[in-house]
């Protein structure tokens, strides 16, 4: 497998505080890569030193192909990056902005007006592109800048907390258009964040990031399917009868009973619907109805850290 990003053993050290510590880190390329913790754990560090905006303490880390120490410059060229906070002019317009930082990337003055009007189009402002940016909104404002980190054509597209301080509403428009960047453009993404459904609903793969280093990753799906906690509630008349038979299949983990439902607690439940509704149907057990639920990344989050992601909050 091709990998645009590389890193052994990186660390960052700010004076006795250590930010990241030994992160091994694989991004396979054309994927949409997470890095989900929370505030504090060491995402922004981790991608300033991919951008080569900080030097590692120790370690190294390879970025489309280019040392990011030996070889800034390339990796420079090779990236694109979106920060967290907000970097905008409000005095310029959209165009105006993505002329500026196509003159400041190097894009080549016959391609220029050419790659401009790809990126309005891509990020569909409209009439808008001729106004001043204090008067987008705030959707209007992260598509912009996410444009702007497309303007030179870059190989891989740093996203740091992309939907940061964003109604759901705009977060939701912002993800649609994170997912078309993927399937439309030859570039991997790298994104941060601390919303566990935006990661749930992106990636490819997550890696968990807590106190500066990933402790698990892997694809949301198979992350969840490690606990082997899917949900299914059987609604039944027949609730004592149906918990003592499920008590006594190997497949069930454990049992819930509320009033006339019964929650049985297995791995890969979507396999277990027919096996489950043969078994009540050859026992003379009503089932009047069955809902299979599974485990969220904030379950898979507190089993990796001991803790809620919200309730995470080192600085």
């Amino acid at each position: 497998m091709s990998y645009i990003i590389e890193t052994k053993n990186i660390i960052k050290d700010f004076d006795e505080f250590r930010a990241v510590n030994s992160i091994n880190l694989k991004v396979p390329r054309n994927t949409i890569y997470g890095i989900l913790g929370p505030n504090g754990a060491g995402k922004s560090t981790l991608i300033s030193m991919l951008c080569t905006i900080l030097t590692p303490t120790s370690g190294t880390a390879v970025v489309n192909g280019y040392d990011v120490v030996k070889e800034a410059n390339n990796v420079r060229q090779s990236i694109g990056i979106v920060f967290q906070t907000r970097a905008l002019d409000d005095i310029l317009t959209g165009r105006e902005h993505l002329e500026m930082h196509a003159a400041l990337y190097g894009v080549p003055g016959d391609v220029r007006e050419e790659r401009i009007e790809e990126v309005l189009d891509l990020i569909a402002l409209g009439k808008k592109a001729e106004e001043e940016t204090k008067n987008y909104s705030g959707g209007m404002k992260r598509r912009l800048e996410i444009g702007r980190g497309l303007i030179h054509h870059p190989k891989l597209l740093f996203l740091d907390e992309p939907t940061l301080g964003l109604d759901i509403q705009t977060r939701e428009s912002i993800w649609s258009y994170i997912e078309e960047l993927k399937n439309n453009i030859d570039i991997t993404i790298l994104l941060t964040t601390h919303y566990l459904e935006e990661a749930d609903s992106l990636c490819d793969e997550v890696a968990i990031i807590n106190q500066g280093e990933i402790i698990k990753s892997d694809s949301p799906k198979n992350l969840k399917e490690e606990l082997k906690s899917d949900t299914l509630t059987l609604t039944s008349p027949n609730v004592e009868k149906l918990c003592h038979l499920m008590e006594n299949q190997s497949f069930v983990n454990d049992i819930a009973k509320d009033g006339e439902d019964v929650k049985i607690f297995v791995a890969k439940g979507g396999n277990l619907i027919p096996k489950v509704v043969n078994l009540a149907n050859s026992n003379d057990i009503e089932i009047k109805s069955i809902e299979l639920s599974h485990p969220s990344l904030e379950e898979v989050f507190v089993k990796y850290t001991g803790r809620k992601i919200s309730d995470t909050t080192r600085k």
